[in-house]
């Protein structure tokens, strides 16, 4: 059996090092708030290159806190309209929806599967807030558009970054943004790599070359097993520049707590615990690694895959791209779902059902969103990961170039 992926395999490849952190916090007494979540929000705030990284109890949480915060400080309120991919896992969703914000539904680039940045600008209103960009499929949803979009428009960019660690991106900003800071503009970080592109007298546009997580205003993050840099069980994270709305997430997430037994806000038991945080030290150091084997799997599905009842998403550089999924799209997705089954290869659905479509939300579905219905009724996903051989993707790559192949 080619397993889609093999938990077991990816952290024995680092077990040494993980059993270590697990024993050395076991023995160490102190299992929250010690100092294994200190160096890891350390470590994974200077990877992704913000200033702040507050850990939290799930992905889930860490975009709930964010808009919490958010209307805490005065920036959002109850009401308010946030734009969203209409193709993401829900969790999206309920991080508005849980603080009372209303979802924008925006379909997304058939190609890309990421938001439309061209069909955002009509889905402004008067009420419209906040960008919600996904990093789907470990993609970089961020584009020139978009951050264009939100500095004319005064809105807040979020990141939802759950799929995505250690993806970039390249930004074009101007000289005076470098220099004053600009706080509304979604590239105010310090960059991984500026390189000058055009001088006059003027301005100059540099070049940033700088992680998702760190391209907006603020990004939650999700450490389910199961991603890329993937905790043993649920974890989460929040990565801003912004000092107050850090302070703000981090007393949210301590029950409102900013000092003990007093409580400024009714907040909630949202924490990373230190067993976690010493494991994510562990994988945070072979992420980067991880991911080049991933693209490079990747590639040989790019090369190999030709079978005319199959599409496969359109190619990005590997920076672009993790590849925390590997998604193609078939008409008869069942049909090669278990096709690929009877060749002992496993797959999964992401995400068999819209979450407009969803019962929770019956409220949005009415909504025609064509392209969104067509990405969940036709994806499926490919083995990839850190441990899958080159022959067993080879193996995937013959089993798909073959399906219906008798009937052709």
């Amino acid at each position: 059996m080619i397993k889609f992926l093999d938990l077991k395999a990816i952290n024995a490849t680092h077990a040494t090092e993980i059993e270590n952190a697990i024993l050395r916090v076991a023995r160490s007494g102190w299992y929250l708030r010690g100092e294994e979540t200190h160096k890891f929000e350390e470590e994974y705030a200077r990877y992704i290159g913000c200033r702040h990284a507050i850990g939290c109890g799930n992905g889930l949480d860490a975009l709930r806190l964010i808009f919490r915060a958010y209307i805490e400080m005065g920036m959002l309120c109850k009401g308010d309209e946030v734009i969203v991919p209409a193709n993401t896992y829900i969790a999206s969703i309920l991080a508005l929806t849980d603080n009372q914000l209303t979802p924008v539904f925006v379909e997304p680039d058939a190609e890309t599967l990421q938001i439309d940045d061209t069909l955002i600008e009509k889905a402004i209103t008067s009420h419209t807030r906040a960008i919600l960009i996904v990093h789907l499929y470990g993609r970089c949803a961020y584009t020139e558009r978009i951050g264009d979009l939100c500095k004319r428009h005064n809105l807040l960019l979020i990141e939802d970054n759950a799929q995505a660690h250690g993806c970039m991106s390249k930004l074009k900003i101007e000289n005076e943004d470098l220099k004053t800071g600009d706080s509304n503009h979604p590239g105010n970080n310090p960059p991984h790599q500026v390189h000058q592109e055009e001088n006059s007298q003027f301005s100059i546009l540099s070049t940033q070359l700088k992680r998702t997580g760190s391209l907006g205003h603020a990004a939650g993050h999700s450490f389910y097993p199961g991603k890329n840099l993937g905790a043993l069980g649920d974890a989460g994270c929040i990565t801003t520049d912004d000092d107050q709305l850090a302070a703000t997430v981090r007393a949210l997430g301590n029950y409102g707590s900013e000092e003990k037994y007093i409580f400024k806000y009714t907040g909630y038991n949202s924490r990373i615990d230190e067993l976690q945080a010493a494991v994510l030290s562990v994988k945070l150091r072979h992420l980067d690694e991880d991911n080049g084997y991933r693209a490079a799997i990747a590639g040989l599905y790019y090369k190999g895959i030709a079978n005319p009842l199959v599409r496969l998403p359109r190619y990005v550089s590997p920076e672009h791209n993790v590849y925390h999924l590997f998604p193609i799209f078939c008409n008869e997705r069942d049909h090669l779902q278990q096709h690929l089954k009877e060749h002992g290869i496993e797959t999964l659905i992401h995400y068999p059902i819209a979450p407009h479509r969803q019962e929770c939300y019956r409220e949005f579905a009415h909504l025609p969103l064509p392209i969104t219905e067509r990405i969940h009724s036709t994806i499926l996903s490919l083995p990839i990961g850190p441990t899958i051989s080159i022959d067993e993707a080879q193996a995937v790559i013959e089993a798909i170039n073959n399906f219906r192949q008798e009937t052709r």
